[in-house]
């Protein structure tokens, strides 16, 4: 089956991401931004989750994390660019909420496919947020590598790395059992859970450690189900983390030449030097890379599953280069001040760290990329 014209991207995508241009326009500008996540410089501060609850209702009644649940579990069944291009413009603001945590859970829960699932589903779909509690302390989210068990119809153990844990009310948690991985709902203020917050650069985001004391939960892919579900899903959570990274690098970007163009050095502008213009062209070129890479993926997933993976590994992979190399270059020619604390692009430099690593570097997307194309070695 042959893609669709402009990777599937119609009027009802590109309506939906005229609202969230103007949404983030309105409520997320830098400097709202930087008063809301950075009005603490002291490195002792204590660690705080600053974000605007009111948003994300809004944003639940503006449809947002609806746009790609199933019609049969209360969603508008939109293609998957709908959700890379309301992710992108989130990079673009930097935004602070669990938009891209309650996307990445809705995907495990539709791959998941079972009655459970499509209950919970259905709860996203009216706003309410959701994380992924899928990972190991070693950073591993595959399969038997999670930390949690379920025994006798309970939760125990612990999952790290949690993403926007202390915004989100429901948790997707993989556990454990003698008849393989399973997949178990809850909800993040039951009794027996101990949310501990990590320290993290990204100051847009919260990060997290979970710990399960025996805690009731509800299945949603059976024990032996629940590794299939999150690697069907995982092509889709890889497309969406490279869509914000596309948006925090055209943020950079355009911040970059914007500054380069004002800031007047030996009675000409930066930008007029070729070692200033030349190196923002090369960041133009990476981000249009990563950005066509990343809607094909996403194309791919909904009329072409089986190069999902594969599109989606390639996309991750130039997202998280593209990420490090438009942070550098927005530091370096902001000068003296672009080291600052009062200078807003260091909350993007930051969210892009973050990003680049979030389930696998460049490095490690090229290594599974060579598995699924030359076959793993002996």
């Amino acid at each position: 089956m042959a893609q669709a014209t402009n990777f599937g991207f119609g009027e009802d995508e590109a309506m939906l991401r005229d609202s969230a241009i103007k949404f983030f326009d309105d409520n997320c500008s830098p400097d709202k931004l930087h008063g809301l996540v950075a009005a603490d410089s002291d490195v002792n501060r204590s660690n705080e989750c600053h974000w605007q609850q009111s948003l994300w209702q809004q944003i639940g009644e503006l449809g947002w994390t609806a746009a790609c649940i199933p019609e049969a579990a209360g969603g508008m069944g939109m293609p998957l660019v709908a959700a890379v291009a309301l992710a992108e413009e989130a990079g673009k603001a930097a935004f602070p909420s669990p938009l891209i945590s309650t996307f990445n859970a809705s995907f495990v829960l539709t791959a998941a496919a079972t009655d459970n699932a499509n209950k919970t589903l259905a709860e996203i779909a009216t706003g309410r947020a959701a994380s992924l509690a899928i990972t190991n302390e070693k950073g591993s989210w595959e399969g038997s590598d999670t930390d949690v068990e379920f025994i006798d119809g309970k939760l125990s153990g612990t999952a790290y790395f949690v993403q926007d844990a202390r915004k989100s009310e429901i948790l997707v948690v993989a556990a454990k059992s003698a008849a393989g991985v399973g997949l178990y709902v809850v909800n993040a203020d039951s009794t027996g859970i101990t949310i501990e917050a990590d320290s993290i650069i990204d100051l847009t985001r919260d990060q997290a450690h979970i710990t399960f004391d025996k805690v009731s939960a509800t299945e949603v892919a059976a024990a032996g189900d629940g590794d299939s579900a999150i690697n069907q899903a995982m092509p889709s959570i890889l497309c969406i983390t490279a869509a914000d990274m596309v948006g925090t690098g055209e943020w950079l970007l355009q911040t970059t030449v914007d500054y380069a163009s004002t800031r007047i050095q030996f009675d000409r502008p930066l930008a007029f030097f070729q070692a200033v213009k030349h190196p923002l062209v090369n960041v133009m070129l990476a981000i249009d890379a990563a950005k066509s890479l990343t809607y094909n993926a996403a194309c791919a997933i909904s009329q072409e599953p089986e190069n999902g993976e594969k599109l989606a590994r390639m996309a991750k992979s130039a997202a998280s280069d593209m990420a490090v190399f438009s942070s550098s270059r927005a530091i370096q020619f902001h000068g003296g001040i672009g080291f600052t604390w009062e200078c807003f692009v260091h909350l993007f430099f930051k969210r892009q760290m973050h990003n680049q690593v979030l389930y696998g570097d460049a490095k490690y997307q090229r290594a599974k990329l060579a598995d699924l194309l030359m076959g793993k070695a002996a």
